[in-house]
């Protein structure tokens, strides 16, 4: 396997472009198509799990409204979300939802169906979110594009592909996620292929980035 980079080897390399002042010309210390092992909570700053868990109960309501986020709600949501309150990126409502073709549920189909499947995908975004991420006031384009499993000398591989990622808040918030739906594709493929371990998390992020207001934690 080619890629064994890991979450220290983004850091130090976020650290090399500060020092040698290479910033982006969006303003931002920037790595495109970065891609590594997500062995590491973080990258920059500390996990908030009291916010993590409002996150993942929102998530599992499916509701894409911030009126069913537990409070109290963060700024960002806010911002982003439409007039109304809507908002795109309820990733539980991404995979889960009969409304998005039931995701997980087709990715778990193709594992079962063969265990060495390349098809197992979960589609977060959708060809529309060009025009869905601004309607009603929103400014919401999904940050996920897929998560793929594969399943390798018997370890189920999880590939998580970002379109943008945030390396401090947007890498923290997101790996509990991609960690819950992980260990639940686990437990249900187990009862398929009842040897079956845990294998790697891959991150690819076409463009993971730290804005200036977070320069001081690298």
């Amino acid at each position: 396997m080619l890629n064994k980079l890991k979450v220290q080897d983004v850091r130090n390399e976020f650290i090399r472009l500060k020092a040698e002042n290479e910033m982006s010309d969006n303003g931002t210390y920037e790595i495109i198509n970065a891609t590594f092992i997500a062995d590491e909570q973080t990258i920059f700053g500390k996990v908030n799990e009291a916010y993590i868990q409002r996150e993942l109960t929102w998530y599992l309501s499916k509701e894409r409204n911030i009126s069913a986020m537990p409070s109290p709600v963060p700024k960002i949501w806010k911002q982003v979300s439409g007039h109304d309150g809507s908002l795109n990126s309820n990733y539980g409502w991404c995979i889960f939802s009969e409304d998005n073709n039931c995701q997980y549920v087709n990715c778990l189909l193709r594992l079962a169906e063969d265990k060495t499947s390349r098809q197992a995908v979960m589609i977060y975004t959708r060809p529309e979110i060009h025009s869905d991420f601004c309607k009603n006031g929103m400014s919401d384009f999904i940050c996920t594009n897929t998560v793929q499993l594969l399943i390798r000398d018997n370890k189920l591989i999880y590939i998580v592909s970002m379109r943008s990622n945030d390396a401090v808040f947007g890498y923290k918030n997101d790996k509990p996620w991609h960690d819950y739906v992980f260990d639940k594709a686990l437990a249900d493929l187990v009862h398929i292929y009842p040897d079956l371990e845990k294998g790697e998390m891959f991150w690819n992020a076409s463009s993971l980035h730290v804005y200036p207001r977070h320069f001081n934690l690298i």
